[in-house]
């Protein structure tokens, strides 16, 4: 795929106003809602006409490396195809302005956690220790969900080298394009289960936990909670997602 190409895929003329919207999200409260509940939402990140111009591309031809057909592996039902390099261009600038906000959030739980985990500050650098590993497969993809679709409770890991947040934009329109497919969060820890169903609106960006966070335990001690996401069945009318994954893939 030329880059003539990526610059149709959608229409470009609002990257201005949503690295505006980015760079002006509250980023506390975002913050304090993925320490309390693994996930937070950025609220009409996209514009309707975006949102259209890249669910839309769906059924395009060049521009992904490949495509997944979820029930063959047990994912649930449904379909996706993941970008292939060079990313379009909306996507590939959402993915750079979202990463340098998140590092130090992933940076503070790594070390909560105890963990080894270090992630720079600009996202070509922690793809470039991606890619020292042998994490070469871009990972932003689009999902496809029909009646009677669903995506399993499921961790998107890739490899050794994990980034802990990602990022989900809504391409459909609730209630218009679609009816059901809600976004469903779960926990797991030592002390229960919990559950969690998002809503979302047509353009809203939801942040949430790939793997685990930490999270208050007894005595005040942070201890490590699981997470998985999944999306509930379609009931009607197609539902797209763009999936924003930091990381690649090995």
């Amino acid at each position: 795929m030329n880059t003539g190409q990526i610059d149709r895929y959608p229409s470009h003329e609002n990257v201005a106003a949503y690295a505006a919207t980015i760079a002006s999200a509250d980023w506390y409260a975002l913050e304090r809602s993925l320490n309390e509940h693994g996930n937070a939402v950025i609220p009409g990140l996209l514009t309707a006409a975006q949102c259209k111009a890249l669910a839309a591309g769906y059924d395009r031809e060049q521009g992904y490396r490949s495509r997944i057909v979820m029930a063959r592996h047990g994912f649930g039902r449904g379909e996706y195809k993941y970008f292939a390099y060079p990313l379009p261009t909306l996507l590939n600038q959402l993915r750079h302005l979202l990463y340098p906000h998140l590092a130090p959030i992933a940076n503070r739980w790594s070390r909560q956690l105890n963990e080894k985990e270090s992630y720079p500050p600009a996202l070509d650098a922690f793809l470039a220790q991606c890619h020292a590993v042998g994490q070469t497969g871009p990972t932003p993809l689009i999902l496809q969900y029909g009646p009677g679709d669903y995506n399993c409770l499921h961790q998107d890991l890739y490899g050794d080298q994990v980034f802990p947040l990602q990022v989900a934009i809504l391409l459909s329109a609730p209630e218009q394009d679609f009816t059901g497919g809600q976004f469903v969060m779960t926990e797991t820890a030592t002390t229960g289960q919990r559950a969690e169903v998002i809503p979302l609106k047509q353009g809203d960006a939801l942040l949430f936990t790939v793997n685990h966070r930490p999270a208050p335990g007894k005595r005040g001690r942070l201890r490590k909670v699981a997470m998985r996401h999944g999306v509930s069945a379609v009931n009607s009318g197609r539902r797209h997602t763009l999936g924003i994954i930091f990381h690649d893939a090995c």
